[in-house]
């Protein structure tokens, strides 16, 4: 079974097919963030690196075209409902939650965490949609998008690059570590992102109540 399904994943990284899919999954991850745009990403660097085919540049440029136009789209679809999407969005979960943090973060950072989110679970829909909605200026958009693709497409591909320099002689292993490695990525900056709005909040909720101590 794992030797027919290398086999086939060998078909396809040889194929110039890749890179249109490495193109369309990473567009498609901006507003349907159900696509697994960074595994095939990852996978096709492990390859790279295991077999030298697909092409280590070609992947990084497909991906990060792809993700750039990907937020672009986010951003018309934000811009053009005017937030209603934003708002439909039911309390409690977590794409509600994500939009919350999106706006915050919007408010105080400006377009650098159009960059950060883009290591953010469900971060990066929630910002492009967020500044679509609230009419960023579309150049600078443009000008964050282009960095945030860019170093994600760079980050993606040398994951799985080193996952399959790690196991060149099997790699499938490699796709579970580079895979592995991502996750692990995304999970500190969960943890880091948690602990910086969990010190935030205790800053902030004590000086709430100096604010309404002295009203009264």
């Amino acid at each position: 079974m794992s030797s027919a399904i290398l086999h086939f994943a060998e078909e396809l990284m040889s194929s110039w097919w890749i890179y249109l899919a490495l193109w369309g999954f990473a567009a498609l991850d901006g507003f349907f963030p159900a696509i697994p745009s960074e595994t095939l990403v990852v996978t096709a660097g492990v390859f790279v690196a295991a077999n030298g085919e697909p092409n280590l540049y070609a992947v990084i440029a497909a991906a990060a075209v792809g993700a750039f136009v990907g937020d672009h789209v986010s951003y018309a679809l934000g811009r053009g409902a005017g937030g209603r999407l934003l708002d439909r969005m039911k309390p409690g979960t977590k794409r509600h939650a994500a939009v919350l943090w999106a706006r915050r973060a919007l408010a105080e950072r400006g377009g650098l965490v159009l960059v950060v989110a883009r290591y953010v679970p469900g971060g990066r829909t929630a910002v492009t949609l967020t500044m679509g909605s609230v009419r960023y200026p579309l150049r600078k958009f443009s000008s964050f998008a282009a960095i945030a693709a860019v170093s994600w497409g760079v980050y993606c591909t040398l994951v799985g690059y080193i996952g399959g320099k790690a196991f060149e002689d099997n790699p499938l292993k490699g796709v579970i570590l580079g895979i592995g490695l991502a996750l692990a990525v995304t999970l500190i900056v969960e943890v880091v992102r948690h602990r910086l709005n969990k010190k935030k909040r205790a800053h902030v909720e004590p000086e709430a109540e100096l604010v309404e101590a002295g009203e009264r």
